[in-house]
């Protein structure tokens, strides 16, 4: 007989959307039933930036809230995408290794991402993506870093 406590949980990755925080994810994912989250190791992470701006999610949740990067209002320009990166690959290889991410809105688009621009953490085996959208898209610019994050392999 097989001793499922001996087996190792999937360990995933989980980024906020826009100026929210890992604890309100966490929060909205820990209503998962039971026995999915028994097999799960999430980690929660917040964005390395504070909110500069209102967020849609005050009075429903407590800040802090944070932003993973800025955008301007065509989501043609990218203000701190390259520190963004930096810190959660910093991040993964000092806490890693993940199996994958789970992220959310803002979260979302930088997983997306994130698995074609890795260069020295392990490789991200899935996404988990919810609320998303792909950079380079009708309405997402492409940040000059993530420009090869979608080609195709050769």
């Amino acid at each position: 007989m097989e001793d499922h406590e001996s087996q190792r949980k999937v360990r995933i990755l989980c980024l906020h959307g826009f100026r929210t925080s890992g604890e309100i994810l966490k929060q909205l994912v820990l209503r998962w039933p039971e026995p999915v989250l028994q097999k799960l190791e999430l980690v929660f992470l917040d964005g390395p930036f504070p909110a500069q701006g209102r967020s849609d999610v005050e009075g429903i949740f407590d800040p802090p809230y944070f932003e993973w990067f800025q955008a301007n209002e065509e989501f043609t320009e990218y203000t701190n995408f390259e520190e963004c990166l930096a810190y959660i690959e910093d991040y993964m290889l000092k806490n890693g290794p993940f199996d994958g991410f789970l992220s959310f809105s803002q979260g979302a688009i930088l997983a997306a991402a994130l698995p074609g621009m890795q260069a020295q953490v392990d490789k991200i085996k899935f996404l988990i993506e919810i609320s998303g959208a792909k950079f380079g898209e009708n309405r997402f610019g492409m940040p000059k870093l993530a420009s090869n994050a979608f080609s195709k392999p050769n």
